[in-house]
C-alpha cells in the first residue's frame, strides 16, 4: 500500500502541472485575440533625415485628459503604438530640444482584425532659429 501513495502524490502533481499549463496557454491566447489597430510614422527634421530620440505622445483628441502614451523614436526615426480597434481620433505629436513640435490627427477606423488596421503618419520638426 505505501507504494501506491508515491504514484498516486505523483499522479495528482502531473495533472495539476498540465492544468496549470493549460490555463497559462488559454491566458496568453486570450491576449493575442485582443483587436487592436497600429498608429505608426517616422520623425523626419527639415532637410529631409530621419530625426531618431524624438519624443512621440498619442492622445484622444476628444479626451485631452485621458491617458497619453508615450515613446521615442528609434535611430530611423519610427516609432509605433497599439491602440484599441474602435473608431476614434488621436492626436500624434512629436517634440525635441532644439526643435519646433508637429502634431497630426491619426484616424481609426475600427472593425478590423488585430493589428491589420495601420495608420501612418508622419511629423517633420523644423529647427529652432537662434
Amino acid at each position: 500500500m505505501e507504494v501506491a501513495r508515491p504514484r498516486a502524490l505523483a499522479r495528482l502533481c502531473l495533472c495539476a502541472g498540465l492544468w496549470a499549463g493549460v490555463l497559462a496557454v488559454s491566458a496568453e491566447a486570450g491576449d493575442k485575440n485582443t483587436s487592436y489597430a497600429v498608429v505608426e510614422g517616422t520623425v523626419f527634421h527639415e532637410p529631409g533625415l530621419a530625426l531618431p530620440d524624438a519624443k512621440v505622445v498619442l492622445q484622444l483628441r476628444d479626451q485631452p485628459k485621458s491617458k497619453k502614451q508615450e515613446t521615442v523614436s528609434n535611430y530611423r526615426g519610427e516609432f509605433q503604438f497599439r491602440v484599441p480597434a474602435t473608431a476614434a481620433v488621436y492626436v500624434v505629436k512629436a517634440t525635441m530640444k532644439g526643435f519646433h513640435p508637429d502634431q497630426k490627427e491619426a484616424a481609426v477606423a475600427g472593425g478590423a482584425a488585430a493589428g491589420q488596421e495601420r495608420v501612418t503618419i508622419n511629423l517633420v520638426l523644423a529647427p529652432e532659429s537662434k
